[in-house]
């Protein structure tokens, strides 16, 4: 059975060629070639460019029929891989989709460097569309996903995070550039207020709900599909909303030692396991898959006012397909 994303990117096959060559020709660089050997590891690893097809598909529900949602897919992906390039360095991982990270093959300097030259094309890119607005939404987006992480610094391995503390943490570093990608989207095809509004909204609820189901493969997902192994938040002492709903279950014996393997770092053979023992014992995967099937059904909803089309019907089936990664 073809999948939602599948069909999606059939759909927007031409459009996304052109992004594409877009992206090859601006993360060229003639006078750093390490520039272009670090994003081509990356750009090219096989990721599923969803942001862009994002963009791309909400311009085209809106009627646009000129160049520049091109200029905007490109400028999402240069967004979302200079953040990609910057994480694995902040969070010291070795892999990315399967394959070893760029901090890995060559150093962390190299990764920085590069992620702030991605940035810098992406700001160049916008500019070219004439549209303030659209710079505004996508500057906003890039400051609020800085945000989320610097407050992941301080929020993941604190065992006092609340719930309200998690969500203002993915609403930063997930959800801000899926609604944002889908609002510009809106902006570029001058749609009304309403349209533009409800690809806010559908954005952001997709993008929360993708982090939560994202969060909860860790706990039990295939890590072929994941690329990266199972546990990884754990051992990384990243708190995400299954061990957070559980910490707030938790007795004392529990709680200390969620105290000692998130707070104090002190992680011995067979933690995974008791932590995976925990969060079964208190049912906190079963929620968390509900609080991420609210929110699939919120960003379906979202999508109401807009015109009906086979792109919509997509956008909405792409909502389903997000949570049933995690059923």
């Amino acid at each position: 059975m073809t999948k939602p994303f599948e069909m999606l990117s059939a759909l927007l096959a031409d459009e996304m060629q052109s992004v594409n060559v877009l992206i090859r020709d601006r993360m060229a660089s003639k006078n750093a070639p390490r520039i272009p050997e670090v994003t081509a590891h990356l750009v090219e690893a096989g990721g599923k460019r969803l942001r862009p097809l994002l963009t791309l598909a909400a311009a085209k529900i809106c009627g646009y029929e000129g160049p520049y949602h091109i200029h905007l897919a490109a400028t999402v992906e240069f967004i979302h891989t200079a953040t990609l390039l910057h994480d694995d360095v902040v969070d010291e991982s070795n892999m990315r989709r399967g394959r070893k990270t760029a901090n890995l093959l060559w150093d962390n300097k190299s990764s920085v460097l590069v992620g702030d030259y991605l940035f810098s094309r992406s700001f160049q890119l916008m500019v070219e569309t004439g549209r303030l607005e659209v710079l505004d939404i996508l500057a906003n987006a890039s400051a609020t996903i800085a945000e989320g992480e610097v407050l992941q610094l301080t929020a993941a391995q604190d065992i006092n995070t609340t719930e309200e503390t998690y969500y203002k943490v993915i609403r930063g570093k997930t959800a801000a550039l899926f609604s944002a990608a889908t609002k510009v989207g809106g902006v570029i095809a001058d749609a009304p207020d309403d349209q533009v509004a409800a690809l806010e909204t559908y954005g952001d609820a997709l993008g929360i709900s993708f982090q939560i189901v994202d969060d909860l493969l860790d706990y039990g997902g295939a890590s072929q599909s994941l690329g990266k192994e199972i546990g990884d938040d754990f051992r990384e002492r990243k708190l995400t909303l299954p061990t957070i709903k559980a910490i707030a279950l938790a007795n004392d014996d529990e709680r200390a030692f969620w105290d000692k393997v998130f707070a104090k770092g002190q992680q011995d053979t067979g933690d995974l396991e008791r932590a995976m023992e925990l969060l079964k014992k208190h049912d906190t995967l079963n929620a968390t898959k509900e609080a991420a099937l609210h929110w699939g059904q919120k960003a379906k909803k979202a999508l109401d006012v807009l015109p009906a089309s086979e792109l919509k019907q997509h956008l909405a089936d792409l909502t389903d397909f997000v949570v049933q990664r995690a059923v």
